[in-house]
Formats: C-alpha cells, structure tokens, sequence
C-alpha cells in the first residue's frame, strides 16, 4: 500500500511537472516595448516675405503618455501638392526643412506613467532644446517649393504622363504648401507625425515704408502710409461702368497690417527679435501701444498682411522706426486746495495726484500786494499739508505745484489768500 502511495505520488508530481513545462512553451517571447515620442504640438506655419517661419512645440512625452519622451530630434518636412498625402508619402516625397536637436533621456525606457512625479528618473541630457519647449525654423521659399509633389498613377505614369485634359471650369487655386513634424528616437525611427500646417504660394504684397511715431504719457501711437491694393493685379483697374458680378473661385484678397517691436539681437552682428504686437491684422495704417516706460528704446516695424483663402501672407518686414521715451509730461495741477486758519499759522491741505511717477508738492507764497509767488519748499513735500508760519495780520496769497521723478512740474493750483491770526 505504501510503495502504491509513493507511486501515486510520485506519477502526480510528474503530470504537474510536465503541465507547468507546458504553459511555459505556449508562444515566442515578446519583443521589448519600443515607445515613441509623441507629435510635435501647436505646429504653425506663417509666410513672411520669401520666407516660411514654422513654430512648434517640442514633444515632452510618448504616445502612451510616459515621460521623458524617447526623442533626440524633431524633423520637419514640407511639400507643395494636395492636402491628402498620406505620412508615408510626406516622409518620401517632401522635403526635409531642417530639424532641430533635443536633449535625450540616457534611458529610453526610464519613464514614469502619466500624472506621476518624475521622481529619481534622469532628465534628459546632451545638446538641444529642453523638451517640452517653443522651436522654430524657418524655410526660403524658392522655385522648388513651387513645384508640386508627382504622384504615381499606377504601372509607373504619373499624372503629367497620361495626356489627359481636365474639364475647363473656376480659375485654378494658388499653390499650397504644407509643413509637418515629426520627433525621431534615440534609435533613429519615426514617431507620429503632427497635424499639418498650409500656406498659399501667393507672390507676397509689397513693403510699406517705415512707420512714423509719437507719443503721449499714456500711448505710443504708430502710423504709415497704406498699401498700395494690388490685389486685381499689375495693369488692372477696378471699374463702376459695368454691372457687379459674383466672383467665381477665391474672393479678392484683402490687405491690412501687422505691428512689430524688434528688440536688440542677443549677440553682436545677430537679427533683431521680431514680436508682433496685433492679435489679429489691422485695417487702419496705425496702431497705439499703450505699454509707456520712460528712458527705454522703443522700435517698431510694419508687415503688411493678405488674406488669401482664409490664409495669411505677410509682406517683408518695413524699415524700423525708433524712439526714445523722454518724459517731458508734467504732472497735472493739484486741486482742491484749502486753508485753515489759525494763532500765527496758515494750515493747507489739498487733494493728492493719481501719477505713477509723482516725486512730491511744492508749496508757493507771496505776498498778497505784488500777486508774485515764491518757492517756500525747499524740496518736495510727501504728503498734502503744509504749515506756514507767519506774522500775524499780513495776507499772503498761496499755491501748489506737483513734481514728478524726473523733475517736470505742473502748473499752479487755483490760488488762495489767507491771512494768519
């Protein structure tokens, strides 16, 4: 019995033994997890002049939300065609704008999931942009970016082989030209590419001239001479002696403007920062900036702006316009002015100014004969009373005077006589 006991035993241990081996052979083993860094964000695309600026933000993350993002570069690519090229097609037939470098995590596979800490994970390192910050790029538009992207129509023809004539019909579109990014890993494959971006290969309206400015102590107010509309095109006038007509295709375009600040280069022999100012383009050949700080350099420049198809053009940039803020705008007067009386002292009170860059009062006396007034503050008062001493029974006629920082004065208050006790 005992030795059937050990053989049952020992047959259970087998089949449980040769079970487990089993499960273990079920299927190959799975390749390692390879992430991807997630599409470049918020990518835009702005023509300026013969030039494309094209700005987006660096990928901080992988598709499945993990950081830092398995990201070394960030590559753009533009072609002009149709809008409905696939991702493949763009990696293939486009063009390669240029890329930008991005510090790369040691450890690709170092990350934490979505809404964690980073914790003791290492943070990318190496040369480039911070990941998660503003790159741009900028692209020449030529004669090859007029040419569009030929696909293949099968059996090796494209579509400029096969002699067929398109149907006549609504006046042909302007060529469009399309951007998009796309990160690449530490290992050198693709992620996803982002949303694309279109400008029209219109030919850009010309530079006005350089803006004229002025100022107040509130408001930097910015003007030009307005474009020239050419929108119907060289040699062709608009006319009143025929009947309106519904335009058929794109509407005329329409022109309006843009407002810079440039800002000094950040080394020597370096391009201005350019910041445009105007949420949207303006249709009046001016602009007011409200952002006044005495003693600072302001310079300002136009772009003038075309609307082609809901897209923007922009012009060249206009010669500068630059200026120094010198405050020579006084305070205004104070008012409100006051006196009380009493043994052998006139008391004045007035109203305080509302200047950001107010330094003080000055106090003004004379006698009450002549009507000429004196300073009788050596330097500015802080506050908004005065105690004069004087003799007993003599009238005296008083003022005030408000100063700012800079030392411009305003003009009097309404004068007051008073004649102490």
């Amino acid at each position: 019995m005992r030795n059937a006991m050990r053989s049952a035993g020992s047959l259970t241990i087998v089949l449980i033994a040769t079970a487990a081996g089993a499960c273990g052979k079920s299927g190959p083993p799975l390749p390692p997890l390879v992430r991807q860094p997630a599409p470049p964000t918020e990518l835009a695309a702005v023509r300026r002049g013969d030039s494309v600026d094209v700005r987006f933000l660096v990928p901080s993350a992988n598709t499945d939300g993990s950081r830092p993002a398995n990201l070394q570069r960030v590559e753009v690519y533009a072609y002009t065609g149709p809008a409905n090229l696939t991702d493949d097609q763009i990696a293939r037939l486009g063009a390669r704008v240029g890329s930008v470098d991005v510090k790369a995590p040691r450890d690709p596979n170092a990350t934490v999931d979505p809404g964690e800490p980073i914790g003791d994970v290492p943070p990318p390192e190496g040369p480039g942009l911070d990941q998660g910050a503003v790159a741009t790029l900028r692209e020449a538009i030529g004669a090859s970016a007029m040419i569009a992207v030929e696909l293949p129509l099968g059996r090796g023809r494209s579509a400029l082989e096969t002699g067929v004539v398109a149907l006549a019909g609504p006046p042909p579109l302007p060529p469009t030209r399309f951007y998009v990014g796309v990160g690449i890993t530490t290992r050198g494959r693709r992620g996803p590419f982002s949303a694309r971006a279109e400008v029209p290969l219109v030919p850009p309206p010309a530079p006005v001239a350089a803006p004229a400015l002025s100022y107040t102590e509130s408001s930097i107010r910015v003007t030009w001479t307005p474009a020239a509309d050419a929108a119907l095109g060289p040699g062709l006038e608009a006319s009143t002696d025929v009947l309106p007509a519904r335009a058929i295709g794109l509407s005329q375009p329409s022109l309006a403007y843009n407002v810079y600040q440039l800002s000094a280069g950040a080394g020597p022999g370096l391009e201005r920062s350019e910041t445009r100012l105007t949420d949207a383009p303006v249709d009046e050949a001016q602009f007011n900036d409200s952002r006044i700080e005495w003693g600072a350099e302001r310079c300002y420049a136009v772009r003038v702006a075309r609307t082609v198809g809901g897209l923007t053009v922009e012009s060249d940039l206009s010669p500068p316009a630059c200026r120094t803020l010198v405050d020579t705008f006084p305070p205004k007067a104070p008012t409100g002015l006051l006196h009380i009386p009493s043994e052998g002292l006139v008391n004045l009170i007035w109203e305080p100014n509302g200047e950001k860059d107010l330094a003080g009062y000055l106090v003004l006396r004379g006698a009450a004969r002549s009507g000429v007034l004196e300073r009788v503050t050596p330097s500015p008062l802080q506050t908004t009373t005065f105690a004069d001493k004087v003799p007993s029974g003599v009238g005296f006629i008083y003022a005030v005077q408000a100063v700012d920082r800079v030392g411009n004065i305003s003009a009097e208050s309404e004068r007051i006589e008073e004649t102490a006790r």
